[in-house]
């Protein structure tokens, strides 16, 4: 038995934050909680969203979103969200600041710390339809989280763990390409391959979900076409719009599941929350494609195969392989040994990993042994 559920209402294209005044009105969001970081706001796109929310819209400015959010800046945001007597969200920036404001409108809704609400404490039927309504309005084009139905956040703990729940699912998402053209270069690889690893695990992950399937691989074949230009070419309006469009197919899809790569990312991240999400996923992505070529749903119903017509490969070439040469022609650290990381912590990894959400939803189950393997791989 398996669940097919397309909810989010997505405003897409360039031009499309005209529509924010409107879509705010819908949600009953008059006294927004603006969650983003100071990059954005630097960068003047808070300003225009404020321009385009309108007078009659009074917003309050939470922009101290850290590159992996935490359990310390929920607080710090339910506390602006309360004295500023909000009644919705508005987030804007990459994943982190839209991950961010997904714990807020949980946390400033219901009693309990952030932990009652992860997943892997049961924390998904703690979470009600009182959550605060939130709209998302991504400036990267990877995580896709302006239409997932997760966040991910770091626990005081220093568990990195998925908050999970149909009630966090933004009431819309407006995607304008706009946002993103002043993108830095390493921001544009990073977050891109971000993007084509969520595309490449969800649709290896082997829940039945065709729709699912047949979103990712054509999200797929938009991130692998366009990358190297959207990231070499910053201007380029045709490639920023393919990989946005990108990266929201890549979590249209997550109902999936994912699988090791995001396990061992979050895992790492957890322990190390400087390092980029995007960028570990593109180090492990070839190791863990690898793992998962010899599972039976993998292997019988020829994904492979599909992967590669989707990304322009010849039938006889090896996907891990290209990954890698991608990786290096963006000019990302293709291994571990590249961002600092050793073999040291490679027992702190695999403990995280296995009590990952994204474990769970690989097509192949991974052992300790397995997971040293595909760290040593990375290395």
């Amino acid at each position: 038995m398996s669940l097919i559920n397309y909810v989010t209402k997505i405003q897409f294209g360039y031009g499309s934050l005209e529509h924010l005044a409107a879509e705010a009105q819908r949600a009953g969001i008059t006294r927004p909680l603006i969650v983003t970081d100071v990059g954005v706001v630097r960068a003047g796109i808070v300003d225009k969203v404020i321009a385009a929310l309108g007078a009659e819209h009074v917003p309050t400015i939470y922009d101290a979103t850290p590159p992996n959010p935490n359990e310390h800046a929920v607080r710090d945001a339910v506390a602006q969200y309360r004295a500023g007597e909000c009644d919705g969200i508005i987030a804007v920036g990459g994943g982190s600041s839209i991950d961010l404001a997904k714990g807020v409108a949980v946390c400033a809704t219901h009693d309990g710390t952030l932990q009652n609400f992860a997943v892997i404490e049961g924390g998904l039927d703690r979470i009600t339809a009182a959550t605060a309504p939130l709209i998302a309005i991504p400036t990267t084009a990877g995580t896709g989280s302006e239409v997932g139905r997760g966040a991910i956040l770091i626990l005081d703990d220093g568990r990195k763990v998925g908050v999970i729940s149909p009630h966090i699912v933004p009431k819309v998402a407006i995607c304008d390409p706009e946002l993103t053209l002043g993108l830095p270069r390493v921001l544009t690889a990073a977050t891109g391959m971000d993007a084509v690893a969520h595309c490449i695990e969800t649709f290896l992950a082997p829940a039945f979900n065709p729709a699912a399937d047949g979103i990712a691989l054509d999200g797929l074949w938009r991130a692998w076409q366009h990358i190297e230009r959207a990231t070499a070419q910053p201007g380029d309006r045709e490639a920023r719009l393919n990989m946005m469009s990108a990266s929201m197919q890549g979590a249209l899809a997550f109902q999936k599941g994912l699988g090791c790569v995001h396990s061992l990312s979050h895992s790492l991240g957890g322990i190390n929350p400087a390092l980029h999400h995007g960028t570990l996923n593109a180090i492990f992505l070839p190791a863990v494609v690898a793992f998962n070529a010899d599972a039976a749903t993998v292997r019988d119903e020829g994904k492979l195969a599909r992967l590669k017509h989707a990304m322009g490969l010849a039938a006889d070439a090896d996907i891990s392989t290209a990954i890698i040469d991608m990786t290096k022609r963006l000019g990302l650290p293709t291994r571990l040994s590249e961002i600092g990381v050793d073999a040291s912590l490679f027992p702190r990894i695999v403990e995280g990993a296995l009590h990952d959400h994204s474990h769970k939803t690989n097509p192949r189950e991974a052992s300790p042994e397995d997971y040293q393997a595909m760290l040593a791989q990375s290395l």
